[in-house]
C-alpha cells in the first residue's frame, strides 16, 4: 500500500517539485497551534497578544513573501500571525513601494547630519572617537582643559555684561514715555558668534557677539497693540543709545538687519577686558593681524579627517564583533541585565533562519546579493556601529531588525538606516524588476514607538481579512477610533458612488471589533527595534491542543485533501493518506489540517510540507 501511495502521491505535487526544480528549495513547516503571551507593547497587566504559530524547518523566498503578504512575520524560525481581533494591540502589515518614496524634512536632515559627521564637521553632544588620531587629539584637549575653562568663563563674563548694557538703555528706552504706562519687556540675550560664521561673512571679523533682542520687542509691542515698530528701527534706536552711553570696554555697536552686533575695536581682541592692549594691537600691520587669527584658528579647532562609511551586505551568520555591539545596544538602550542578553538567545533571534537562500542567477529574475536572510553592516573608519537584520525576498527587502552603537545615538542610525534600505531597493531594481516595496514590519497604530513607521510615505497598511493593501491615509481616520479595522470595508465604500454611502460610518460600526478596553499607548523609547524578540514569552495552557482543534460542523467548509503532508520524509497529500488512519486520527487531523489552511491559506498549503514528523 506505501507503494501505491507514494505513485499516487508523486502526480499530485507538481507544484511542489516544480519549485523544487527552480532550484528553491521546498518549505517544511511543524503547526504549533495558537500562542498567548504577555503583549510586548503596551506591557500591562493582564493585557495579552495571541499569534498562531508555526516552526520552519525550511521555507523558500516565494512562500515567506506570500505569508509576509498575509500578515506573518518572522523571528528566527519561529513563524508568527497575530489574531488580530482578540490581541491587545493589533499589528498591521506595513509596506512602501521604494520607487514612489518621498523624504520628509526630518528625514532629509538626517541624511545631512551623517554627510556632516562623515565630512568632520558635525561631531554630536559628544566627542566620538573612532581612530588613533582622535584619541591623541581628546587627549590634547584634556591637557587644555584648565585654559579652555578659563575661557569660557571670560566669554560667560562678556556675555553678561552685554545683556546688562542692552537691559540698562531697553528701560531707558521704556521710561522716556513714548510707550503704554506698564509695559515690560523682554530680558535681552546674548549669544557668541564663532569662527565659522564670521568667516561666511565678509568684512566682520571683529564681530563677536550679536543679539536680537529687537526682533523680541517688535513682536511684543505687535501683540499689545501698543505700536509697531520694525525691528531695524529698534535695533538701530538702541544701538545709538548703547554708544552714547559710553561703557562698552573697548567695544562698538552696530545695527545690522535688526540685530545688535558688538564688535571688537581690534581684531585680535577677544574680551571686553583691556583697552589698552586694544589701542596697541589696532596699530598693527593688518597681515599681521591676519596671520595671527590664523594661528589662533588652527590651535583651537584643528583641522577634521573625514571618516570613511562602509555598508556591507553579508548573509546571515554569526559574527562576535556583531554579538558585543548587540549587547552593548540591548544593555545600554533597552537597559536589559547582563545575564538576559546571551549569545543563544541572540543566535535564536537573529542569526538563525529558515529562509532557503537562492543564489543570483545572472538574469533579470533575482538581484546579485541572490534572495534570503542578511545582516547590513554600517562600519565608519573600520570600526562596526549599526547593523540592520534584512531578508530580501521576491517582491521586498523585509526589515527585522536593528541594533547600533548607543555612543552614536545622535546620529538617528534608525532612520538613516531605513532610507540606505530604501534605496537599496530602489537601486536593485535594475537587476530584479519584481523587488518594488521596502516592508517596516508591523505597525501598531495604539504604540507611539511604532508610529513612526507611517512617516514615510506614502506607506500602505495591509487589512487583517481579505489581504488588500490600504493607502495608510485612508486607514489613520478609523484607527484614531478603534485599534482593530477591517480595512478593506473602509477602502472600497470610499470607492463606491456617493448614494450608496449615506451613512459610511454607521455601516462601518458593524465590521470593527472592540476589545471594549482603551489602548495605552508606550512612551518613545526607541525607533529601531523592528520587531519583538519571542524568547522570553510563555505559551498559555488554557490555549492547548485541544482547544484548537475545530468542531466536525466546521469541516464541512474548504477542501484539505489537496494539502501536502510530510511523514517520515516522504510528501503525500493528504487525500492519499485517508487509508492509512483510522477514523479516530483522521478527524483529528482533519480538524488541523482545517486550522492550518485557514491561516496559511488554501494555495499555500498544498505547496509547503505539512510536517507529521
Amino acid at each position: 500500500m506505501a507503494g501505491k501511495i507514494e505513485n499516487e502521491a508523486s502526480s499530485s505535487s507538481s507544484s511542489s517539485s516544480s519549485r523544487r526544480s527552480e532550484n528553491r528549495g521546498e518549505s517544511v513547516i511543524v503547526d504549533v497551534g495558537k500562542r498567548r503571551s504577555s503583549c510586548g507593547y503596551c506591557k500591562s497587566v493582564g493585557r495579552t497578544s495571541l499569534s498562531h504559530g508555526l516552526w520552519a524547518h525550511s521555507i523558500t523566498v516565494d512562500d515567506y513573501q506570500d505569508l509576509l503578504d498575509q500578515g506573518w512575520r518572522r523571528s528566527g524560525c519561529f513563524l508568527y500571525k497575530p489574531e488580530m481581533d482578540k490581541t491587545c494591540c493589533p499589528s498591521y502589515t506595513i509596506r512602501l513601494k521604494a520607487g514612489d518614496f518621498l523624504p520628509s524634512k526630518e528625514q532629509l536632515r538626517v541624511s545631512k547630519r551623517m554627510q556632516r559627521f562623515l565630512d568632520g564637521t558635525f561631531e554630536g553632544k559628544k566627542p566620538v572617537l573612532l581612530t588613533d588620531e582622535s584619541n591623541t587629539f581628546n587627549s590634547a584637549a584634556k591637557q587644555n582643559d584648565s585654559k579652555n575653562s578659563e575661557e569660557k568663563s571670560k566669554e560667560e563674563q562678556s556675555i553678561l555684561f552685554f545683556c546688562e548694557q542692552i537691559d540698562d538703555v531697553v528701560h531707558a528706552w521704556g521710561a522716556s514715555g513714548e510707550f503704554a504706562t506698564g509695559f515690560r519687556f523682554r530680558r535681552a540675550s546674548v549669544k557668541k558668534i564663532d569662527h565659522a560664521k564670521k568667516k561666511l561673512i565678509e568684512g566682520f571679523e571683529d564681530l563677536l557677539y550679536s543679539s536680537n533682542i529687537s526682533f523680541q520687542i517688535a513682536a511684543a509691542l505687535k501683540r499689545s497693540n501698543i505700536s509697531e515698530i520694525s525691528p531695524e528701527s529698534i535695533s538701530e534706536k538702541l544701538t545709538d543709545l548703547l554708544n552714547k552711553k559710553g561703557d562698552l570696554s573697548g567695544f562698538t555697536a552696530r545695527a545690522c538687519k535688526g540685530h545688535i552686533n558688538f564688535h571688537s575695536a581690534s581684531k585680535q581682541n577677544f574680551s571686553h577686558e583691556g583697552s589698552e592692549t586694544s589701542n596697541t594691537s589696532s596699530q598693527a600691520p593688518r597681515s599681521g593681524g591676519a596671520k595671527r587669527i590664523c594661528m589662533v584658528k588652527k590651535n583651537a579647532c584643528p583641522q577634521k579627517k573625514r571618516r570613511k562609511l562602509e555598508i556591507r551586505l553579508r548573509r546571515s551568520s554569526f559574527d562576535p564583533e556583531e554579538y558585543a555591539l548587540y549587547r552593548r545596544y540591548q544593555i545600554k538602550v533597552h537597559n536589559d541585565s547582563e545575564d538576559h542578553v546571551m549569545e543563544s538567545s541572540y543566535r535564536r533571534f537573529l542569526v538563525e533562519t529558515p529562509i532557503v537562500f537562492v543564489p543570483p542567477t545572472g538574469d533579470d529574475t533575482v538581484p546579485p546579493c541572490g534572495f534570503g536572510s542578511f545582516h547590513q553592516q554600517y562600519i565608519i573608519d573600520g570600526q562596526l556601529v549599526a547593523v540592520g537584520v534584512v531578508d530580501i525576498l521576491p517582491r521586498c527587502l523585509s526589515s527585522k531588525y536593528l541594533f547600533w552603537d548607543p555612543d552614536l545615538a545622535f546620529l538617528s542610525l534608525g532612520k538613516y538606516s531605513a532610507l540606505q534600505e530604501i534605496g537599496w531597493v530602489k537601486e536593485n531594481q535594475v537587476y530584479c524588476p519584481s523587488l518594488q516595496f521596502y516592508y517596516l514590519g508591523y505597525y501598531i497604530h495604539s504604540c507611539s514607538k511604532m508610529k513612526y513607521k507611517a512617516s514615510y510615505f506614502p506607506s500602505e497598511l495591509l487589512c487583517p481579512l481579505r489581504y488588500q493593501w490600504v493607502p495608510f491615509h485612508t486607514a489613520r481616520p478609523l484607527l484614531d477610533k478603534r485599534p482593530y479595522v477591517i480595512l478593506s470595508d473602509f477602502a472600497n465604500l470610499q470607492n463606491e458612488e456617493p448614494s450608496s454611502q449615506q451613512n459610511p460610518e454607521c455601516n462601518l460600526e458593524l465590521q470593527h471589533h472592540n476589545p471594549g478596553e482603551e489602548m495605552i499607548a508606550v512612551s518613545d523609547e526607541d525607533e529601531d527595534m523592528m520587531e519583538p524578540d519571542f524568547e522570553g514569552s510563555e505559551e498559555d495552557d488554557s490555549d492547548s491542543e485541544t482547544n484548537d482543534v475545530l468542531s466536525l460542523d466546521e469541516l464541512k467548509d474548504g477542501n484539505v485533501g489537496n494539502i501536502l503532508v510530510g511523514l517520515k520524509n516522504n510528501r503525500y497529500r493528504y487525500k492519499d493518506l485517508l487509508r492509512v488512519f483510522g477514523s479516530t486520527e483522521n478527524n483529528y487531523l482533519e480538524s488541523r489540517l482545517h486550522r492550518y489552511q485557514k491561516v496559511v491559506g488554501s494555495g499555500l498549503s498544498e505547496r509547503m510540507v505539512y510536517s507529521l514528523g
